[in-house]
């Protein structure tokens, strides 16, 4: 597992939700947060996303914080609607394709987790809902 030795600060971004709300990074200043770059069509991030839930589920309490960013999407998709139906409780922004740019976004699904601090101290591209990494970035945002 390779953590950046030296973090480099989160690039900042306001964005949309489907609804239209509003979110920046700055909403999450203070708390620990994962990123999770994703799109509807993308089988990948269908099968990561399980796994994210049950990690953002069980560390909420200790204030977790976890943002889906929908990039790369057809005309009409509903990327809101596709996480309401698999049972998700994330909130998704839309139009993240100028984003991933910022956070060199290669292909999805990517996930990044953020410092208190506003320092990506880790970032994947596992599809694996189950890969010890994943919780073990969690633990070490949430210091």
């Amino acid at each position: 597992m390779s953590y950046n030795a030296v973090a480099e600060k989160a690039p900042d971004f306001t964005l949309k939700t489907q609804a239209g709300e509003t979110i920046s990074l700055s909403d999450y200043k203070g708390k620990p947060l994962i990123l999770h770059f994703w799109a509807t069509w993308c089988p990948y991030c269908k099968k990561l996303q399980p796994g994210l839930n049950r990690l953002y589920t069980k560390y909420k309490k200790q204030g977790l914080e976890m943002l889906a960013i929908s990039l790369w999407e057809d005309e009409g998709a509903t990327p809101q609607a596709v996480l309401n139906s698999r049972g998700y409780k994330l909130t998704t922004v839309i139009n993240g394709d100028k984003l991933s740019k910022k956070y060199k976004v290669a292909g999805t699904p990517t996930t990044f987790f953020i410092s208190k601090t506003g320092q990506i101290v880790f970032s994947t591209s596992n599809s694996n809902p189950d890969a010890p990494e994943l919780e073990q970035a969690i633990k070490m945002i949430l210091k």
